[in-house]
């Protein structure tokens, strides 16, 4: 593809204020739309099995808003059909008025020829017919979700839930103790976004549209990887999705930016949190290190041997910038930093602020370090720890 010549340049400081504002990490966050309106900003929540300090899900918007309950987050996803659970970046919750966007992806899947898991004959009928009479349901309740305590080796009735999730015959409509909760998409969906009414190339068309402005400025690869699309789908659509070619200082790529983010110059208060590895703001590797200049990798899937941050190394952002990161655990109302990381003694007062105000989020009343891997900075850790 060849991009057509750029009319803005932005520095690299720009792009990662820029960056910054569109997921809602500079400037004061509309309390008011809350946790849905993160949701909606974002366009894209990623679900993780992980629970450390919470699960990822709910320390998106905590992330954004601050010490917003536990419990209201997840009633704002999942109640009066706010939210469905679909395949995007990766299991994610999507705004319900994406429905119609992912029509492309549904249609693709019921195209397919293959699939892994055989589906008995018969069972996908008896599930469509049992949620229609009996749902919501989990996939325990339609009849059970193994045939082995073995976590690959699912029995029909979950081969056959999942395979009409995929279809968009079935949604999730909430998680139930981590379980995902069936209903057919004619009850869960309001009636007028319940459709695949658009083509494969307006799907596209819009999702990179809103891609880009939940990023403010991108990639083509950046752009693709917010909802995992191929890159020839991004260039068969970018140039009428209403992004503007920009050129990045540093970034030696083509870029695009939301018009509405280069209108206004990013102001305001810098948040300064622990951010789950999945978070839109870094989940991906080459766009973290481009705009923070900060390497990061999940090392959960990581032999602990080779672990060089720990199991669920959380990344802190303060002043807009990545300065340490925090390995974090818990032991009764103790939250255990197993492992801090710092950029240099001028990272220590946030790092001390991220971890009380964390603490305090998830109900600890104490904060413990037990590693850090400057020695000489520990001392000044534990002071801004007991000075707050």
């Amino acid at each position: 593809m060849t991009s057509p010549r750029p009319s803005t340049e932005l520095t690299a400081d720009e792009a990662r204020r820029i960056a910054l504002r569109a997921q809602g990490f500079l400037g004061t966050p509309d309390r008011r739309a809350g946790v849905r309106g993160v949701l909606r900003h974002l366009g894209a929540v990623q679900l993780d099995t992980i629970s450390v300090l919470a699960r990822s899900h709910e320390l998106i918007p905590y992330a954004r808003l601050g010490a917003v309950g536990r419990k209201t987050v997840e009633n704002a996803y999942w109640t009066e059909t706010h939210a469905f659970e679909y395949w995007s970046h990766a299991a994610c919750i999507l705004p319900i008025e994406e429905w119609p966007h992912f029509a492309f992806r549904r249609r693709a899947y019921r195209d397919r020829p293959h699939w892994n898991h055989d589906l008995p004959e018969g069972t996908y009928e008896q599930v469509i017919k049992q949620l229609r009479t009996e749902g919501p349901l989990t996939a325990t309740e339609l009849g059970g979700a193994k045939k082995t305590s073995e976590w690959w080796d699912w029995s029909g009735t979950k081969v056959a839930v999942e395979r009409a999730l995929m279809y968009g015959e079935v949604v999730c409509v909430e998680r139930r103790g981590w379980k995902r909760v069936y209903d057919l998409a004619e009850r869960a969906v309001p009636q007028a976004l319940l459709h695949d009414e658009l083509d494969d190339t307006e799907c596209l068309r819009r999702l990179v549209r809103l891609a880009g402005r939940s990023l403010g400025v991108g990639t083509r690869g950046d752009i693709a990887d917010y909802h995992r699309l191929k890159a020839e789908q991004v260039d068969a659509v970018i140039a009428d999705s209403g992004l503007v070619p920009v050129s990045v200082e540093g970034w030696g790529k083509p870029a695009w930016a939301d018009p509405e983010a280069l209108a206004t110059p990013p102001r305001g208060r810098h948040r300064t949190t622990l951010l789950s590895p999945f978070d839109s703001l870094i989940w991906e590797r080459a766009r973290t290190e481009r705009i923070f200049g900060f390497t990061h990798r999940l090392e959960a899937y990581v032999p602990k041997p080779k672990r060089i941050y720990g199991y669920f190394a959380m990344p802190v952002l303060a002043g807009g910038r990545l300065v340490g990161r925090v390995d974090p655990a818990r032991e009764g109302r103790t939250l255990v930093a197993r492992q801090v990381t710092l950029d240099g003694p001028k990272a220590v007062p946030a790092v001390a602020q991220a971890l009380v105000e964390a603490a305090s989020w998830v109900d600890c009343t104490d904060v413990r370090v037990e590693r850090v891997d400057a020695p000489d900075l520990r001392a000044p850790l534990t002071k801004a720890l007991a000075d707050l």
